[in-house]
């Protein structure tokens, strides 16, 4: 078993993404490309945006703190601090409205 604070790293990858010159940082707490399931930790300076991409499988994105907008096209919806996003099966982006931290959770499609 191993125990991490995802609220200590969620501060630590926020203040790497606000002094670095990409607006965002990221650490893998659980699996990586070999598995089905991964959980990355990341920060997002205000403003940063997760160009448009395409899902690799089922994804959600919990907001640790602050806000962030996810965009589908014409389709905005807003997050905050303990907000839930489903991610959809369609080209989307993410924009940080405000320094944000957030957990992305992807099981990979077979």
């Amino acid at each position: 078993m191993k125990k991490i604070s995802i609220e200590a790293l969620a501060r630590q990858q926020l203040a790497a993404a606000t002094s670095g010159s990409s607006g965002r940082a990221a650490a893998t707490v659980f699996g990586g490309h070999e598995k089905v399931l991964r959980q990355t930790v990341m920060g997002m300076a205000k403003g940063t945006v997760m160009a448009e991409h395409e899902s690799p499988g089922d994804a959600t994105v919990y907001v640790l703190s602050g806000r962030v907008r996810l965009i589908v096209g014409e389709d905005v919806w807003q997050a905050r601090t303990g907000d839930l996003l489903i991610m959809p099966k369609a080209r989307h982006s993410l924009e940080a409205e405000e320094d944000a931290t957030i957990l992305l959770t992807v099981a990979k499609l077979p």
